[in-house]
């Protein structure tokens, strides 16, 4: 049975958001010298956008991540176009996956005879691709996004160890050479370096990657000590390279030859077992290595089978990088401190004493919910440990309890906001504490964007940048503060011109007209969205009445189900968000009113639908807006008092249910008909 089109519509949905988070992850990495997610985290989403384009092939998008390798170079440098990209390795994170990689590359080869690899230690540093005409440095770039670089040869001409001129036989050195490698900071230099800095005042570097990276793309202030502490370390010759030349381990006797520096932990491994403990060898003696390594890689040693088994757009075919496992150390929780996000999520974080893992200092890891806090057990002056989950992110592995001081209490988010003091709410079924408060500083720019959007007051020109300006002034306190602003006011934001001013002015102005369930959906009221927004502004006429209303009240509205009716209920006891209404209210926005309980009219007047199984003619979300404003509502169980079921492409146990019930089924072309009756 074919693929349902709901799913498919879900399965492009979830496309677009790796899509977008892996292009966020390689700007941060590869741009900006800042990652914010851990590897681990990074390979996990790479490989769930991999599998959704395996299975659905036709919604592979041209642009896709899974196309690409880093990201475009950023601005400020000139770039170069390269003759052969510089492409990224697939992972392995175990053996398993690593005899899965051998027998791909056996079976390609159409060989049952052992393959043999080159192995080399992953180096953790930054990519950069090195240009020699007549044997001569002519530029050096980074890896951009693998196609194009960015052209940083000034800088790399301080790096010690680069030549400047090819040694060796001039037989040996053809007239134009591309060799790539890694450039790497020395762990003994990383830790001097951001010895001088704490001395000055500056903020240490976070590893040594970043280091390395943000060293090679000064644009000003050059930092000539830093870049004089990096190393260049060579692994591949992607042009010019000579016809005796015939194997991986080769390649690196020929860039020793020509002057390079070579891994000197790299060895040849005559079969996937060998491979596997080279692996296991280097992984025991990570912590006497001199600089970072995260892993070992493997290439098909032989050249012309490598050429034989071929490359995907990203990725070699013939070569996987071997991660190693996250770093573990042990140290104590000095506190637990709370913060608060942008959504209102009250995240407790565990304040650690400084403790190096795996060459970075680790002062801080996030606890994420009071959940994570009950299971791991984690308490003020527990001893834990702390994992490197890649190079950002650590994490508590685990209390060590035999440690744990008597003083020591379970922690417990607090009852009232950090920030604002408003009284935090935790819903059923959620593992989330917030703060309901729409005036909560911590929030307010969400807030404000969100009250704007399109579903909501509509402010069309509102965006991110204006809010930014305007609540980092002050002007906006509170999402209401939008309907107090004048075109004046406006006008004196940057890159804001009194026409512009005035068109926003006049957006502001509009948007108090407008409807009861569009001012529900800008107050940001959790599970509250279009479809329960439009049945409440049915059920309860107007507002004043729906923010009084108990929760048995809101629970007897059609739609409304015990987890929304907690939810209304809870925001609307908070002061500061009845407060806001008023206020809105006082500053001319108005709704059109309706009678309580008003009779709902149109084809499917009182009627409750399920929808069950994919839809071809429309979405989830437009059937649901559509029942609604045919005057009837959406249940999401089917029960006696169901009046349709509507089953579409693979229903599920709803449909059973339904016949168990002797409830009507329909299908879409039947709920279709209803609709334009």
């Amino acid at each position: 049975m074919s693929e349902s089109r709901d799913a498919r519509h879900r399965a492009g949905v979830r496309m677009a958001e790796l899509a977008k988070a892996i292009d966020r992850a390689n700007r941060l990495y590869y741009q900006e010298d800042r990652p914010e997610i851990p590897d681990a985290e990074y390979d996990r989403l790479l490989r769930e956008l991999q599998d959704l384009e395996v299975r659905y092939p036709d919604l592979r998008a041209a642009d896709s991540p899974t196309r690409r390798v880093g990201a475009p170079p950023a601005a400020g440098f000139g770039t170069l176009t390269r003759r052969v990209p510089m492409l990224s390795l697939e992972n392995a994170m175990d053996e398993r996956e690593m005899y899965a990689f051998d027998e791909r590359v056996r079976r390609i080869l159409g060989s049952p005879s052992p393959v043999a690899y080159a192995g080399e230690p992953k180096l953790d540093g930054a990519g950069v691709e090195l240009v020699y005409v007549d044997g001569a440095l002519d530029v050096g770039t980074t890896r951009g996004d693998g196609r194009t670089g960015e052209d940083v040869t000034a800088n790399l001409r301080h790096v010690w160890n680069i030549p400047l001129v090819l040694g060796g036989d001039e037989t040996g050195c053809p007239g134009r050479v591309s060799v790539r490698g890694e450039v790497v900071l020395p762990l003994v230099a990383f830790r001097r370096l951001n010895e001088m800095r704490v001395v000055r005042g500056d903020e240490p570097f976070a590893n040594p990657r970043n280091a390395a990276a943000g060293a090679l793309r000064q644009l000003h202030d050059i930092d000539r000590r830093r870049l004089g502490a990096l190393e260049f370390r060579a692994y591949a010759i992607a042009e010019g390279l000579p016809a005796s030349v015939r194997t991986q381990m080769e390649v690196l006797g020929q860039l020793i030859a020509w002057g390079f520096t070579v891994s000197p932990e790299c060895a040849a491994c005559h079969d996937v077992d060998a491979a596997i403990a080279y692996h296991t060898k280097l992984l025991a003696h990570r912590d006497r290595l001199p600089i970072e390594v995260d892993g070992t890689v493997f290439k098909v040693d032989r050249l012309d089978l490598q050429a034989e088994v071929g490359e995907l757009p990203r990725s070699p075919r013939w070569a996987i990088a071997f991660k190693f496992p996250p770093q573990q150390e042990r140290t104590q929780v000095e506190a637990i401190d709370v913060q608060v996000g942008r959504t209102g999520a009250l995240t407790p974080v565990a304040r650690l004493r400084p403790v190096t893992v795996g060459g970075v200092t680790v002062s801080s890891a996030s606890l994420h919910n009071q959940d994570e806090v009950d299971r791991k057990d984690v308490r003020e002056g527990d001893t834990v440990v702390v994992q490197r989950a890649g190079d950002v992110i650590p994490q508590i592995v685990e209390v060590v309890k035999a440690d744990r001081p008597a003083h020591a209490r379970p922690f417990q988010l607090p009852r009232h906001c950090p920030v604002c003091g408003a009284a935090t709410v935790r819903l059923e079924g959620e593992a989330v504490t917030r703060c309901p408060n729409l005036d909560c500083p911590a929030q307010l720019k969400n807030n404000v964007l969100h009250f704007a959007s399109r579903e909501a007051l509509d402010i069309d020109g509102l965006g991110e940048k204006i809010v930014d300006q305007l609540v980092d002034r002050g002007l906006v306190k509170r999402p209401s503060d939008v309907f107090a602003l004048d075109a004046r006011t406006l006008s004196d934001l940057e890159r804001m011109g009194e026409k512009s001013a005035a068109n926003l002015a006049e957006a502001i102005g509009g948007a108090r007209e407008t409807s009861l369930a569009r001012v529900l959906i800008a107050l940001g009221i959790r599970h509250v969205g279009a479809g329960v927004a439009q049945l409440l502004a049915g059920h309860f006429g107007d507002l004043p009445a729906l923010v009084d209303a108990t929760r048995e009240e809101l629970e007897a509205a059609p739609g409304v189900g015990p987890t929304i009716a907690e939810s209304v209920e809870r925001f609307f006891s908070d002061r500061h968000n009845r407060a806001e209404v008023e206020r809105l209210q006082s500053l001319g926005v108005r709704w059109p009113k309706q009678a309580r309980g008003r009779a709902r009219t149109g084809p499917l007047a009182g009627k409750a639908l399920v929808l069950t199984g994919g839809l071809a003619a429309m979405t989830r979300e437009d059937a649901k807006e559509r029942i609604v404003a045919a005057g009837g509502r959406v249940a999401s169980s089917v029960s006696k008092k169901t009046d349709f079921v509507v089953a579409g492409e693979d229903p599920g146990s709803k449909l059973q249910r339904a016949q168990e019930l002797g409830v009507r089924v329909i299908d879409e072309a039947e709920l279709v008909r209803l609709l334009e009756s």
